[in-house]
């Protein structure tokens, strides 16, 4: 399962939509939690360098990820996924995403933007052992609410 806050969940569909038509891409910071999954406490956007087929294709440059992976570790975090959009397309990976993922254990998240608009979002967790046995597997999301100003208020009094 991948727990996210809801202020993450929506900010990743809206960097979907404002990319659109071509794909936008990031990283999912936090902690795996051992038989509860990947709870997000950040998310880092990166730029997406393919020049070829950015409408239907992503890369994080990788000192862009090295810098984003150095981030994390000075905040105690990990890097337990990635996101990308599939403009006009199905929230469902494809045969080159499974080909270019490689980060174990991580969860990967796509949301189908179509016609510029955030449609559904799914996660699938990379699992097994090396390059030759992983698979993509559906993934829960659990998306957690912020406690209102309201409720904080409450609390305080």
């Amino acid at each position: 399962m991948l727990k996210i806050d809801y202020a993450d969940y929506e900010a990743l569909r809206a960097h979907g939509q404002e990319t659109y038509p071509d794909e936008c891409c990031g990283v999912l910071l936090g902690k795996s939690e051992p038989g509860s999954g990947n709870q997000v406490r950040a998310l880092v956007r990166a730029g997406n360098t393919r020049t070829d087929s950015a409408h239907n294709r992503y890369n994080i440059a990788p000192v862009e990820l090295i810098r984003i992976q150095r981030q994390a570790r000075a905040q105690g975090l990990d890097i337990v996924g990635f996101y990308h959009s599939h403009p006009d397309h199905p929230a469902q990976w494809s045969p080159t995403d499974f080909a270019e993922a490689h980060w174990l254990g991580c969860s990967y998240v796509i949301t189908s933007v179509e016609k510029g608009h955030a449609k559904i979002t799914n996660s699938f967790l990379l699992t097994g052992t090396e390059e030759d046995n992983k698979k993509f597997h559906d993934e829960s999301i659990e998306i957690t609410m912020a406690p209102s100003q309201e409720s904080l208020q409450e609390s305080k009094a």
